[in-house]
């Protein structure tokens, strides 16, 4: 059996991996990826990130032209059923797989397909689907394999009526009603869209608050517009038993609760995808969620082995995963490593409307004893909004009452996951550009919800006289 030897050799094509490959490349290292899926690109382009948020998006067109006015009053309604809805994805699907596929070529990094296996610290089995079997070895690793829903081994997954949020993906109707367990991320995402397709919707939240990383009033109006919109939301509830039926799913819970509707979606966490990998042998222990601990540089307990995205754990974002690829890359070069890149990293929740996030929180910066005053921006104040029809939401500012620094942006509303962006430059500047007052005085296009800056700011401003 012929081995090839590689500098880098990255596990994955997910944007972990895909942004090790390419720093490492551009580095003049040689550089091979292992990719066990038929097509690059990771769950986050195939079962996750892409398709779910082609499908929200699907189901905003619909709803909004449902709900227009001109619309309505011409006799023109669109009802579509999921699956149809599902299907928009699919050409989203395949132009980014064709255009990731480019970027390995033209960095001549090779793509072997197949299950990656360590036999030592430097030498990798690589399993074919077709059984056959080939090695490379290298000097640095890094390890991208995402991760997967959580699968509790009393859940009948293979029941029909039983999902987890990849499988959903495959759902052949639209349900009458869905009880979503699990509170996180994806549960609230889709609970907001089943919502929005007219299904009745249980949320079953095993804590006390939705999203608890959030700022607490971006908590609130999350729960708060999601029972408006009749979604049922039972905090503090464990499941204690999945029981399928033929004409539905009745979910037991602790409590003594019982419920029934036409679909279950397991929403409750997930798992590393660090199994079967032989990485016990190199003293890299993961933990019981298949989650690999790593250091700030993202090396594992063998120092020439790193690993970058979901397999680590929190915050499991797309874009965290390819800066954390990057930075990884970086250290294992040996090149300057920009610790920015994974600081303060946005976050992004596309509910209905959508939330963003970057830096502190009300909670964290009254935890720590800092100063801080609040400046907001209502959506239903701006004239953008008042045009689009989009007037629910809100930006938030924190800064520091002495100096002014912007600490948290904190944004809930149409477009929200844009609109934090400005936000996250002004405080990535260093002092005194990134304060309340570079907002105050800059001149924002009229109408635009980047006006929201300019209004949250003198907010904020006039609150410290």
């Amino acid at each position: 059996m012929s081995v090839q030897h590689f500098d880098v050799v990255v596990i994955g094509t997910g944007p972990g991996g895909e942004g090790a490959a390419m720093q490492a490349a551009k580095s003049g290292k040689t550089v091979a990826v292992i990719e066990r899926a038929s097509r690059i690109g990771g769950t986050c382009t195939h079962t996750a990130t892409i398709p779910s948020k082609a499908l929200r998006y699907a189901i905003f067109q619909m709803t909004e032209a449902n709900n227009n006015k001109l619309f309505r009053e011409a006799g023109l309604s669109v009802q579509l059923s999921f699956p149809d809805l599902r299907r928009s994805a699919k050409s989203v699907i395949d132009q980014q797989v064709d255009m990731r596929r480019t970027f390995y070529e033209r960095n001549q990094v090779p793509v072997f397909a197949g299950h990656a296996r360590f036999v030592d610290s430097h030498t990798i089995e690589i399993v074919q689907t077709s059984g056959g079997h080939q090695r490379v070895t290298g000097d640095a690793f890094v390890l991208a394999m995402g991760a997967r829903p959580y699968r509790p081994t009393d859940v009948d997954f293979t029941h029909p009526r039983v999902f987890d949020s990849e499988t959903l993906l495959n759902l052949s109707f639209t349900p009458h009603s869905i009880t979503i367990y699990g509170a996180g991320v994806i549960g609230c995402e889709y609970a907001s869209m089943f919502r929005n397709l007219g299904t009745k919707v249980n949320l079953v939240n095993t804590r006390d608050k939705l999203l608890e990383f959030l700022d607490d009033e971006i908590i609130d109006a999350l729960a708060y517009h999601l029972r408006e919109r009749g979604v049922l939301i039972r905090h503090r509830e464990e499941c204690q038993r999945v029981e399928p039926c033929d004409d539905g799913v009745i979910l037991h819970l602790k409590s003594g609760k019982q419920l029934k509707t036409d679909v279950l979606l397991w929403a409750n966490g997930r798992t590393g995808n660090s199994d079967e990998m032989g990485l016990e042998a190199l003293g890299v222990i993961p933990d019981r969620r298949g989650n690999l601990p790593v250091n700030d540089n993202f090396q594992t307990a063998a120092p020439h082995i790193y690993a970058v995205g979901d397999v680590v754990g929190y915050p499991s974002l797309a874009s965290a995963a390819y800066v954390q690829g990057r930075f990884a890359a970086s250290h294992l070069v040996g090149e300057p490593c920009e610790r920015a890149m994974v600081q303060d990293i946005p976050t992004g929740i596309y509910t209905s409307p959508e939330i963003s996030s970057v830096g502190r929180t009300e909670r964290e910066l009254t935890e720590a004893n800092v100063p801080y005053e609040v400046g907001q921006a209502l959506f239903r104040s701006l004239a953008r909004a008042q045009i689009t029809g989009q007037t629910v939401g809100m930006l938030k500012l924190l800064f520091h009452r002495e100096t002014k620094e912007i600490l948290g942006v904190h944004c809930f509303g149409g477009s929200a996951s844009e609109i934090v962006h400005i936000g996250q430059a002004i405080m990535s500047q260093p002092a005194p550009n990134n304060t309340l007052m570079y907002f105050i005085n800059t001149t924002f296009n009229y109408p635009t919800m980047a006006e929201a800056y300019r209004v949250a700011a003198l907010n904020g401003y006039n609150r410290l006289f």
